[in-house]
């Protein structure tokens, strides 16, 4: 069994993933990172596609179609099966991850700090502002790591997202937000290799010239996919990224 981080860069298209992820890209070079581009199931939502990630199954299997869809996933998820197998779950994740894990709808008081054994995901930091800085994400999964030592950890920053939203795909800005992803991840992972994890990075969606991912274009659909220290075959669709990460920790 290997251990896992789940580095999900929410909004994140695979043509400015090429053009502005150098270190991703140095990885794949020196033959560290093997690389997939992925085309999100429909409809291109964050809600349904983070139930996809989790659950293996495509939006109209699992039933969750539109983002105020507020219940927990239906089905079994990556770290519902992971806590069953007795592993140590956590993530550092915007607020929906929590609300389709552990419980919804999310009650900050109850749920912005969670450590409970007994959940899918026993340890989290959940945040509920767009605006949260990308860099003190990184912080909360860093923070997580080496309190819990997890078997499964969620790295979701919605700095990328949050940018194509306000000035489009092909704007200065949602270039700029995710250079500084890749940044971030620059200083995090070789730490998360040192320590034995296998890192898979994805996104649940892209973006479009409007600033939206609602319609069915390459730039909105197309997703990289970046594995670092696994052996593991890439999926070739995006339903099979969660029994990837089964397979990674031994569990499916």
């Amino acid at each position: 069994m290997s251990r896992c981080v789940f580095v999900l860069l929410d909004g994140l298209n695979a043509h400015t993933a090429r053009r502005c992820m150098g270190y991703l890209l140095a990885l794949e070079q020196a033959g560290h990172a093997r690389y997939a581009q992925l085309s999100c199931e429909l409809p291109p939502l964050s809600r349904p596609l983070y139930a996809t990630l989790f659950s293996g199954l495509s939006p109209v299997e699992h039933g969750i179609l539109h983002n105020d869809d507020v219940r927990i996933c239906p089905t079994s998820t990556v770290f519902s099966r992971a806590r069953d197998a007795g592993l140590v779950t956590a993530a550092a994740a915007w607020l929906w991850v929590s609300e389709l894990c552990n419980a919804a709808p999310f009650v900050p008081a109850r749920d912005r700090l969670t450590n409970a054994p007994s959940l899918p995901i026993a340890h989290g930091l959940f945040y509920s502002s767009d605006l949260y800085p990308d860099a003190e994400l990184f912080c909360d999964a860093n923070c997580l790591l080496a309190q819990h030592k997890p078997d499964i950890l969620l790295v979701h920053c919605m700095g990328i997202d949050t940018t194509g939203h306000q000035h489009g795909v092909e704007s200065r800005a949602y270039r700029d937000a995710v250079r500084e992803a890749d940044g971030l991840l620059a200083r995090s992972l070789p730490n998360w290799l040192a320590n034995g994890y296998t890192v898979l990075v994805t996104s649940d969606h892209g973006m479009d010239e409007d600033g939206m991912h609602n319609d069915t274009t390459d730039s909105v659909r197309r997703v990289p996919l970046w594995l670092i220290g696994c052996p593991q075959p890439l999926p070739e669709a995006q339903t099979q990224v969660a029994n990837v990460l089964c397979r990674i920790l031994d569990i499916g």
